[in-house]
């Protein structure tokens, strides 16, 4: 079959090819890099007090119940979490003092509320142990990290024990031996 160039329209490559299968693999990856790059992706914020303060033992990933600020809020990176905690109340689990800056043009109908109490999903085996390990040996539960898992928003809470200052003192200088050790190897290599 003879196709003459005056009778059909010109077409795009994708579609004058004859295999179907082609067609497809052209047209997919001409969408597939007009993909828009994720907004936020990884941490939102980290909670270096918390670290510095306590001694991190067990570790668990929770989620969080938000509102719609809230989110649009954290997807540009504004919350804090220096003084924040975890309680449980009536076999619930709840955040404290974490503070989530409200945006001037997302919040503008609503009464935003920055450091209320937020709701963590947990199942309740984790709830009890939490509870089991906070009443028997003294320890507290503060959150370390919210970051995006997919598009939920986790928290990462750990069973914490106090430092006291000379602990504190011996980690500053167990750190900076390790910098001093790493560039000492550094520049033997050399």
């Amino acid at each position: 079959m003879r196709v003459l160039s005056g009778i059909y329209p010109r077409r795009s490559r994708a579609q004058a090819t004859y295999c179907p299968f082609a067609t497809v693999s052209v047209i997919i990856s001409a969408m597939s890099t007009n993909k828009k790059p994720k907004s936020g992706g990884g941490t939102i914020a980290q909670n270096k007090k918390a670290r510095h303060d306590y001694f991190l033992e067990d570790k668990l990933e929770v989620g969080l119940v938000l509102t719609g600020w809230e989110v649009k809020s954290l997807r540009e990176g504004k919350c804090q979490l220096v003084d924040s905690f975890v309680q449980i109340h009536n076999g619930e689990a709840w955040l404290h003092g974490a503070l989530i800056s409200p945006l001037q043009q997302a919040s503008t109908h609503i009464v935003t509320e920055p450091r209320r109490e937020r709701k963590l999903l947990m199942h309740r085996r984790e709830i009890d142990r939490l509870v089991q390990k906070i009443q028997a040996k003294g320890y507290t539960c503060v959150c370390t990290a919210i970051y995006w898992k997919g598009p939920n928003i986790k928290a990462e809470i750990a069973l914490a024990k106090g430092k006291q200052s000379h602990d504190k003192r011996d980690t500053s200088k167990d750190r900076d031996w390790a910098k001093q050790k790493e560039r000492i190897m550094k520049h033997s290599v050399r």
